[in-house]
């Protein structure tokens, strides 16, 4: 047996932290059953991030499929900022309470790997970018590291059960291991345009025995208009100048009259990677950098008893709603019984980015497909900086 929790036991709370299992033993033993009002929000970005992108709400809606609870929240892929609610739940407090582990695991990291992905797309522009990261993390999570960066933006996933998960076909090229084995990057390129379906793009990985551009003119020569392009994956003892070598590489492509190749880049690819190399490569595979992105630390807090606005020290009480103004992109927060809002900046009427999501255990909207939410996404963010 793995080591792993299956959607039983996580339906069941038994990942949940013992002390939420404590806490309704004793409201159940005491016949405590009041109705609070939990709120989550973030109350920092890691690193140098100016926003996220809140990801993972379709699992957390499963979690709570069922359960007498009310669930309110921002649409999944929404931009948000520091200290806005992303989602509200209601309900007696020992309904819900051992759910809040999952619940948060379910966001936390999902929301790190879209926001990841989408500050990595964002600088890639037209360029393509495919994920490569599933085997740097646990394979029972692999589906939701592949949508998470997949609705963050990238153009693809590599692993099948991730394509199964956003209704696509996986990509991917070769690995050092067909030339290894093979003996020769040339022989091997030949066997893999010999044996795989036309519709796999030929993309050959040519830095595993000798000099990128030399290995690139004899898998150019050898394939020529079947050739797609050609992947660097240089190691990093090796790179000296990666983009002098790139550049090099494309040259002796193009006096040779392959212009239709495309260069395909991936080893340890980040925000830095692509800034450094987006007008010279055509596509990045994007590994460790998303799927091992800083998970955010979302709180979740009782901001209502009973009707009445209570929060710990640190905290506002009173639930909230969050708004946009379309007309300026000006955002607000108010408390949740707000009917109506007015931009402050502008003078427009404001939207609730709010919504209701969950009624008594039913989930009330449609959900969206990974693709819509990954156009949203990118619309987004075409005007925010990194």
């Amino acid at each position: 047996m793995f080591y792993l929790a299956d959607e039983k036991q996580i339906k069941a709370s038994r990942t949940t932290d013992v002390y939420f299992l404590r806490t309704v033993q004793i409201l159940q033993a005491k016949g405590i059953n009041k109705r609070v009002k939990m709120e989550v929000f973030l109350k920092n970005l890691p690193d140098s991030y100016k926003w996220g992108i809140f990801a993972g709400l379709e699992d957390l809606l499963r979690l709570f499929e069922g359960d007498p609870v009310d669930i309110y929240a921002i649409p999944e892929g929404s931009v948000f900022y520091e200290g806005e609610p992303v989602l509200t739940i209601e309900g007696i407090y020992k309904d819900f309470a051992p759910r809040e582990t999952a619940m948060l695991g379910f966001i936390c990291q999902a929301s790190g790997i879209a926001t990841k992905a989408a500050r990595i797309k964002k600088l890639a522009g037209s360029k393509s970018v495919v994920h490569f990261g599933a085997r740097r993390m646990h394979p029972a999570i692999t589906p939701m590291i592949e949508r998470s960066a997949y609705i963050g933006g990238m153009d693809g996933v590599a692993t099948v059960a991730g394509a199964e998960a956003i209704g696509k076909n996986p990509v991917g090229t070769m690995p050092h291991a067909l030339m290894l084995v093979v003996g020769d990057t040339v022989k091997a390129a030949k066997m893999f345009d010999e044996v795989i379906s036309e519709e796999v793009p030929r993309i050959v990985l040519i830095d595993t025995f000798m000099d990128e551009k030399f290995e690139t003119i004899r898998v150019a020569e050898e394939l020529g208009e079947k050739l797609s392009g050609v992947r660097l994956d240089t190691p990093s003892s090796r790179r000296g100048n990666f983009r002098k070598i790139i550049e090099e590489v494309r040259w002796e492509l193009d006096i040779r009259g392959y212009r239709h190749v495309k260069i395909f880049v991936s080893g340890g690819i980040d925000e830095d990677s692509v800034r450094d190399l987006a007008d010279v490569v055509d596509s990045f595979g994007v590994g460790t950098s998303v799927s091992n992105a800083k998970t955010f630390d979302f709180s979740a807090d009782i901001v209502e008893v009973e009707g009445k606005p209570l929060a710990k020290r640190g905290k506002c009480s009173g639930a909230k709603k969050l708004w946009v103004c379309d007309n300026c992109g000006n955002r607000k927060v108010t408390l949740m019984k707000e009917e109506k809002s007015m931009c402050e900046r502008c003078g427009s009427p404001m939207r609730p980015l709010t919504v209701k999501y969950m009624e008594n255990g039913k989930i009330i909207r449609d959900l969206p497909s990974a693709e819509e939410i990954r156009e949203y996404v990118l619309n987004q963010v075409k005007d925010l900086s990194v």
